[in-house]
């Protein structure tokens, strides 16, 4: 899609109920993180980063219901997987001013911990989100899922962002392993398609997504499991 006119653009900078940049806790991160930055590429880089690293990944204690995906949510638990966190990156981006679509990918996922393929029963990772954000007239993406000391742990090298250049999972691994591998492209979104993302996760994963709540546990182990296989390797 050209998105070349305000009009054109109006659903990329309008809140919806799981985008909700009106809320008060998203407008005010978005203000603080953005600071005194003026164009729409330094808006970007600066709440790419804060997304990225002050939501902590897990793949664990995955919710599904409505509430637990709105931006405002992910906001206020800290915590947040590659769809939780791409939509609180595009309600900041929307508060900001700076216009945001979500994005949503099959990926394989090479180096993925034991424990969590053998309770997903595939390496196969459906509806995988990430951003598009509109900078300089072109649309760039960016995925902000894994936060830096995760990836240290799991010897992955950050993803960055500069705003011109797509911000894609990496290929390889710091050690040369195979990581991640795209497989297929949903297209562009305004806001969640919950309906279509709940029944594909329910006919591929069963009972993996669920909605219990992220316990400390569940944060934690994920956190172990990811260095503790890192250094086996």
């Amino acid at each position: 899609m050209s998105a070349t006119t305000r009009d054109d653009l109006s659903i990329y900078l309008e809140p919806t109920w799981f985008i909700n940049s009106d809320h008060p806790a998203v407008r005010a991160f978005a203000e603080r993180e953005v600071g005194n930055a003026q164009s729409d590429r330094d808006k970007a880089i600066r709440l790419f980063y804060a997304v990225r690293d002050q939501i902590r990944y897990s793949a664990y204690g995955i919710r599904l219901d409505r509430e637990s995906l709105r931006a405002s949510s992910v906001l206020e638990s800290g915590y947040g997987w590659c769809v939780t966190k791409s939509c609180l990156l595009a309600a900041a981006c929307r508060a900001a001013k700076v216009p945001c679509r979500l994005g949503y990918a099959t990926v394989r996922n090479h180096l993925a911990t034991r424990k969590l393929l053998e309770a997903m029963g595939t390496d196969m990772f459906y509806y995988h989100g990430y951003n598009e954000i509109l900078i300089e007239g072109r649309w760039v993406k960016a995925t902000v899922a894994f936060n830096r000391e995760l990836c240290e742990k799991a010897r992955i090298k950050p993803l960055e962002f500069d705003g011109r250049h797509d911000s894609l999972y990496h290929p390889y691994d710091l050690e040369g392993r195979r990581h991640m591998e795209y497989v297929d492209d949903y297209g562009h979104f305004a806001d969640v398609p919950y309906e279509q993302m709940v029944t594909k996760f329910a006919e591929v994963y069963g009972n993996f997504m669920s909605h219990s709540p992220l316990s400390q546990q569940d944060k934690a182990d994920f956190q172990r499991e990811v260095e503790a296989e890192a250094g086996d390797a």
